[in-house]
């Protein structure tokens, strides 16, 4: 396979077929988007957006989940929004992914039959990695969505004007439903901010 990917990039070097995607670091639609690394999605996502090269930042992971706040998919929007003046994030799930109701001891058979050993996996549990928390999925997609978007709105260093979008899209058609409107959360947060009291400085 990576002989064939080589010798198909000599190709594409020569022949310069790269000058249509040129770009710069700086996306041109100051989005950032995090969704599933499923297959299905490589070019329909884009597409189903109508963005080309350069337009938004693109962070994949199993399921568009946030593991952690201070994971590496977190920091990778964190350099978005400071270093990159991202302006908006678009949490993107999708129907029939397989990190709903991921089983975790399936995974861990899995493991077992392709060679890794019990006194790994006992090692890792005794190290504090709980395999059951550390492949655990979510209910639907609708649930790992929210949970994304909610622990990027909630983040200590994602500035509060930032609105945070909860989206499922059809893994055949492209097809988008909004499930979580960030203009309106971020508007809302805003004016609950307003309406604290002030309180004199002695």
């Amino acid at each position: 396979m990576i002989s064939e990917m080589l010798a198909f990039n000599e190709q594409f070097v020569r022949n310069k077929k790269y000058q249509s995607y040129v770009t710069d670091k700086y996306p041109d639609k100051k989005l950032a988007i995090l969704t599933c690394m499923d297959t299905r999605l490589v070019e329909l996502l884009p597409k189903a957006l109508n963005l080309r090269n350069g337009d938004a930042k693109i962070i994949k992971n199993a399921g568009a989940v946030l593991t952690q706040p201070f994971g590496s998919a977190m920091r990778s929007l964190l350099i978005a929004i400071h270093d990159m003046d991202v302006q908006e994030v678009l949490v993107i799930g999708h129907h029939g992914c397989g990190m709903t109701n991921l089983d975790a001891d399936a995974m861990i058979k899995k493991f077992l039959e392709n060679g890794i050993s019990e006194e790994v996996l006992m090692t890792l549990e005794n190290s504090g990695i709980k395999m059951n928390r550390f492949l655990k999925g979510f209910e639907s997609a609708e649930e790992g969505v929210m949970h994304s978007v909610n622990m990027i709105r909630k983040h200590p260093l994602v500035p509060a004007y930032i609105p945070v979008h909860g989206l499922i899209m059809d893994p055949t058609t492209g097809q988008l439903e909004l499930i979580h409107d960030g203009y309106k959360a971020r508007d809302l947060k805003q004016e609950q901010v307003r309406r604290l009291p002030v309180v004199p400085y002695d």
